[in-house]
């Protein structure tokens, strides 16, 4: 039985506004070709780099955050090969004295370690027209600060891989250093994978610049079955690097992979030594801000919300934010409401089930809506706490609620005021739904018959079709209550 070893390599783009060593500007949504470009980050006679400061801190940020050891001193090295997207024939990197080294990150209760974390500087982009027997180059990308992390060989199947890249992702989005769009090409990820049925390593093989996380999953169980079959067969597997065909789901070999002394490293004659004061590093660590694992942690404990809601909270720090100002706020306004001085635990539950359910069904809806048509989202988290204090007691229905809702994205204005201006007062007197409910029997003598025969469905379309003829606004539980009273005679 062969064991699979793997390791990750993840390439980051930092969200920095300038290049690693010049002032070109950092801009991954630029779409005309080299226009954030010059001598120094195309490599140019006679050009001197200049370190940027916030994207070292960046990446010593990332390394506190994983548990990493900051090395006091630190250098860049040049890692020589050649390639068309790279300008200088050369890359600017860091070899034996990286930023960070050692730390981990826990997947499944296991710890994956890190070997390492390090910056250099991002390549170019090659284009291939289609159909022409030439490419192109755009150099935007040249330059761009890239940090780089490196694991150790701690995962056994392309799952574990995956949810390693899925949470590394959600950490640079939390720590605010990398925007990480895997389709922007801000996260890459490598796979170093070999079998063996021992201890000791195998062949590596290397799969470059996976874009997805159905990628990495994908080609490392791919090239976990391929070797497989190779070694079963008494054949050996070739040290190579290999791509991922997305469509055809499978590897492809593209060139033989390339040993380290092959780069000849040596230390870059144009950036001093760097000395990192610890001071500088204290500082950077009281920036980290609460980490995924640990807003899992406090929002199932403190929000008591079921494991589904609390990964769609985490996925999504924006909607997260946003879900504690309204809970604030809500605790607030029913202090003061005509609720109790002090909310019992249960209706505190309550409140903060049916603010989680609006937010992440409703309001994310209107969010996302916002995001493709480019509107204001006018909703704040002030009126949204008041339009779910409106709905827990009773004063709107359920489909009322609808109505509001969308009239509040549109608006911004609070939704008592809306309330008032589009006449959405819920009907409370019983006088008037009881009119209501009896045109409703008598236009559906169907439904009640069927009622009389035991269908409790037919007691739902009925208070369905009350809700209709009222126009949303009837009190459901009043339309229940009278509808039975009225229906007991066909039982």
């Amino acid at each position: 039985m062969f064991k699979p070893i793997i390791g990750l390599e993840i390439h980051s783009e930092l969200d920095t506004k300038s290049k690693m060593f010049c002032s070109c500007k950092n801009d991954p949504d630029e779409k005309r070709p080299n226009v954030n470009i010059c001598p120094v980050c195309m490599g140019h006679p006679g050009t001197l780099p200049v370190i940027n400061r916030e994207a070292v801190r960046k990446v010593i940020k990332t390394g506190l955050a994983l548990g990493c050891h900051i090395s006091e001193f630190s250098k860049f090295d040049r890692k020589n090969y050649f390639y068309p997207d790279l300008p200088k024939g050369y890359q600017i990197s860091q070899y034996d004295m990286p930023f960070c080294k050692g730390g981990f990150l826990e997947i499944n209760g296991r710890k994956i370690r890190l070997t390492r974390i390090h910056l250099e500087e991002d390549t170019g982009k090659l284009i291939h027209p289609e159909g022409k027997d030439y490419s192109l180059v755009d150099f935007n990308r040249a330059g761009i600060p890239l940090m780089e992390l490196v694991t150790e060989p701690d995962f056994s199947s392309g799952e574990e891989a995956r949810k390693f890249a899925e949470e590394f992702q959600l950490i640079l989005r939390y720590l605010g250093v990398s925007d990480a769009d895997m389709e922007k090409g801000q996260l890459r990820v490598e796979v170093n994978i070999s079998l063996s049925k021992t201890q000791a390593l195998g062949t590596k093989v290397e799969i470059k610049n996976l874009n997805s996380f159905r990628a990495v999953e994908g080609a490392v169980n791919y090239e976990i079955k391929r070797q497989t079959e190779i070694l079963s067969k008494g054949e050996k597997v070739i040290q190579e690097t290999r791509g991922w065909n997305g469509i055809k789901e499978l590897t492809i070999s593209q060139r033989k992979k390339e040993e380290a002394h092959d780069y000849r490293y040596f230390p870059e004659p144009d950036l001093p030594t760097l000395h990192l004061d610890k001071n500088f590093i204290q500082e950077i660590r009281a920036e980290i801000p609460e980490l995924p694992q640990q807003k899992r942690g406090r929002f199932a404990r403190e929000y008591n919300l079921p494991e589904k809601e609390v990964k769609i909270f985490v996925r999504n720090k924006t909607l997260s934010e946003y879900f504690e100002k309204v809970i604030s706020e809500l605790i607030n306004w029913v202090k003061i409401s005509e609720f109790k001085t002090e909310i019992s635990k249960q209706e505190r539950n309550k409140l903060i089930k049916l603010a989680s359910n609006y937010i992440i069904t409703d309001l994310q809806k209107l969010l996302k809506r916002a995001l493709v048509t480019g509107e204001d989202f006018l909703i704040t988290p002030e009126n949204f706490a008041e339009f779910i204090i409106l709905i827990y007691g009773g004063k709107i229905s359920s489909k009322i609620a609808k109505i509001l809702l969308e009239e509040m994205f549109k608006s911004g204005a609070d939704p008592s005021h809306i309330i008032k201006e589009k006449g959405l007062v819920q009907i409370t007197d019983e006088g008037e739904i009881k009119k209501t409910v009896k045109e409703v029997i008598s236009k559906n003598q169907k439904a009640v018959s069927d009622y009389e025969k035991g269908k409790e469905t037919a007691f739902q379309f009925l208070i369905g079709q009350t809700m209709r003829e009222s126009k949303g606004r009837a009190n459901p539980a009043a339309i229940s209550k009278i509808l039975k009273e009225l229906l007991t005679k066909y039982k």
